[in-house]
């Protein structure tokens, strides 16, 4: 019987159990046709980057956000989806949400197209498409095995290491999960990071495609992860310099080298899709709509994050948290790190109080009575809020279009918009080589980092928020005082420029402060309220986020998420559960 890729033959009993027909199924390829061309082998894996959905999402809005002080779940209510045990951790196990599940299976199958295209190159490629490309191409394809894996132990910690070796011996349901230390995990990933560092160009032939500049990013990234050591509690105990150092030799080379990257002139310009792929984006998931099929290359993952009432398909969820605007007040343009959240501060439409804010508050959330998404004729209202006794009044942005532009498509009751999903964008990497100078002592290289981005907040005000001018007061630090003052700032920094992209949660558990800071944000949030004058000229308080009495953050087990059940059960034994589920 032949094999087929991505579908399994179908064996029909025919009227004894000795007589079988092999039918070969349809819309599927014969896997030795399919191995033989490496160069669709390469594109198939490359086609897996953005074929997600909002049960699992690869961008990881829930576990990034949601399950971070930046936001709540949203939607109609706490049932709405199964992302609630995400946004109070006291209800998290191993089956609930199923949606890690779906997720962990979806993340496997991009890993098995990467390894599934490595077969193929290593065996035809050569002869294909000649020695230099075939050598591109695979270090393209461990670059994408890589950023999957990578989200894997971002996820659940302890995962199965299959390789195009585990394939080729069909030995998926002999390969634990515990094989390999978590430590080690990352040292397998950075093996392929650096395969694309040695072997790719600086910048990639399209924008679609990773390059040698996007694999210095993720192993800046993975070594700025091991600099924290956590050990079997998950307690930061440490900070390792040399793994530092790597941090700042691998953004130099995107500082100094890959010069075509930098900050945009404007922070609003890059969440618009009509400025996308422009200097900030180092390597962004590509989307589309008018490529010739029928709801086009869309962010499916964000279908449910439209706003309600203005998108003829907006579910509300991905709310930002009320802690999340008052992170944004400031007092003498700089944040109020102590005091920030003594007392709730919701900006109210031409009624400026003494509370100044950092303007990007206003690229971030819509707030009720300004402009959405830059549209002086698109006012965000109240009525724009599904569920406002639970959720909140605030809506993310950062994600959305404007509402009458062209970037909106809908497949039945779903809409999705053709906004890329960065990986990497030039702040946040320059974030990192600050992080890595603060830890380092180097404070002055830090300061200019940290200030350049201030500036570059201070001067996104004319162009797209205009209407916020009277609100917005952001300086630059005079100097930093002393090494704990410089990571309070750049902490403070990495939250509010990152905001709402995903990164929050796993920030929070990087500096082992994930535990300290949200049990102290669900004592304080679940007592939260909005007050706003109605069209009737009534004052009205709407209390919300009530549910958060029954949230609980269990430090030493919920800085990873649990490894699903049906993946324990798949062959009871071979997988470890991840400690304390």
């Amino acid at each position: 019987m032949k094999k087929y890729i991505f579908a399994i033959a179908i064996v029909i009993c025919a009227y004894s159990c000795d007589d079988f027909i092999d039918v070969s199924p349809t819309a599927v390829v014969d896997q030795d046709y399919a191995y033989s061309q490496p160069e669709a082998m390469v594109t198939s894996a490359y086609a897996v980057l953005g074929d997600d959905w909002y049960t699992y999402p690869f961008n990881l809005w829930p576990y990034g956000d949601v399950a971070s002080d930046d936001a709540y779940k949203g939607g109609g209510s706490t049932g709405d989806t199964n992302y609630h045990p995400i946004d109070i951790f006291s209800a998290l196990s191993a089956s609930n949400p199923d949606h890690m599940d779906e997720l962990w299976y979806r993340l496997y199958v991009a890993v098995s197209r990467c390894n599934r295209a490595i077969i193929s190159l290593n065996e035809y490629g050569e002869a294909v498409l000649g020695s230099e490309k075939a050598k591109k191409r695979m270090a393209e394809v461990r670059f994408l095995r890589g950023h999957f894996y990578f989200k894997l132990i971002s996820l659940y910690r302890q995962v199965p290491w299959i390789d195009e070796n585990v394939v080729i011996n069909n030995s998926h349901e002999s390969t634990r999960n515990d094989e390999y230390s978590y430590e080690e995990l990352i040292g397998k990933i950075m093996e392929d990071f650096d395969s694309a560092y040695k072997t790719l160009d600086t910048y990639p032939e399209a924008a679609s495609r990773v390059s040698k500049t996007a694999a210095a990013c993720y192993l800046a990234k993975c070594h700025l992860i091991l600099a924290y050591p956590q050990g079997s509690e998950y307690q930061v105990t440490n900070v390792d310099a040399a793994q530092m150092k790597k941090v700042i030799d691998y953004t130099d080379f995107v500082m100094t080298t890959a010069t075509n990257y930098g900050y945009a002139s404007d922070f609003g310009e890059i969440f618009m899709p009509d400025q996308r792929n422009g200097r900030e984006s180092i390597f962004a998931v590509q989307h589309s709509l008018d490529d010739n099929t029928v709801y086009g290359r869309a962010n499916w993952s964000n279908t449910l994050n439209a706003t309600w009432g203005l998108f003829t398909c907006g579910w509300d969820f991905h709310k930002p948290s009320q802690n999340l605007v008052n992170a944004f007040k400031t007092e003498n343009g700089l944040p109020m790190f102590d005091t920030f959240n003594n007392t709730t501060w919701y900006p109210e439409a031409a009624k400026t109080s003494g509370q100044k804010c950092d303007p990007r508050l206003f690229h971030t959330v819509a707030i009720p009575g300004f402009p959405y998404k830059y549209d002086m004729n698109t006012i965000f209202t109240y009525e724009n809020t599904r569920t406002p006794n639970t959720y909140g009044y605030y809506s993310s942005l950062k994600e959305n279009v404007p509402v009458n532009s062209t970037y909106v498509t809908y497949n039945g009751s779903w809409q999705a918009v053709n906004q890329n999903d960065y990986v990497f964008r030039y702040t946040d990497v320059m974030l990192m080589r600050a992080e890595a100078l603060v830890e380092l002592g180097e404070l002055a290289g830090a300061l200019t980092i940290i200030n350049d981005i201030r500036t570059r907040a201070a001067n996104s005000v004319e162009k797209y928020i205009p209407y916020a001018k009277d609100y917005c007061e952001i300086k630059a630090y005079p100097n930093f005082a002393n090494k704990d003052y410089a990571r309070k700032a750049l902490q403070w920094e990495r939250r509010l420029e990152m905001a709402m992209e995903s990164s929050r949660f796993f920030d929070l558990r990087r500096w082992g402060i994930a535990g300290e800071t949200l049990n102290k944000f669900y004592d304080k949030e679940k007592n939260v309220s909005f007050t706003y004058t109605d069209l009737g000229n009534n004052t009205v308080t709407q209390s919300y986020a009530a549910y958060y009495k029954d949230a609980r953050f269990t430090a030493g087990k919920n800085e990873f998420f649990p490894i699903p059940y049906n993946q324990l059960n798949y062959i009871p034994g071979l997988y470890k559960q991840n400690k304390g589920y």
